[in-house]
């Protein structure tokens, strides 16, 4: 059986809770840190008027070449590094320097508000074992 699909978080909902210890993300941000010697990198996004910064486990994506101040996405799962708090380990990490962001965002909440209707629309829909 395959796992869940990755859901799509943006950086600043990583550190704040929404994403869950041991649940596959997606992120973005710009890489602003990579310390091999760690096997760490460090994304940043900005929002309204906060930077906020993901930290990502390379280990299983490694060797890679870094480049600073590009833009990248992540896939990974989220676990609890103490000293560190909510980290992304990585399994694929891609330089998509260029991509539009404020069109990436809103990709990501229309796949959100398709997947919510979706949702509420099986909600209501009765299941086939169901008699009624």
């Amino acid at each position: 059986m395959l796992p869940a699909a990755a859901v799509f978080y943006f950086p600043w909902e990583i550190n704040s809770g929404v994403a869950r210890e041991g649940e596959s993300v997606r992120t973005f941000g710009r890489l602003t840190c990579y310390q091999p010697e760690e096997s760490r990198a460090t994304l940043s996004a900005q929002h309204a008027s906060a930077q906020h910064q993901v930290a990502v486990q390379t280990m299983f994506v490694e060797p890679f070449d870094p480049v600073i101040g590009a833009q990248y996405t992540v896939l990974g799962e989220v676990e609890n590094v103490e000293g560190v708090g909510l980290m992304v380990r990585a399994r694929v990490l891609n330089c998509v320097d260029g991509v539009n962001l404020a069109l990436l965002q809103k990709a990501i909440n229309e796949q959100r508000s398709f997947f919510k209707e979706r949702e509420t629309k099986e909600a209501g829909r009765p299941s086939p074992a169901d008699p009624t």
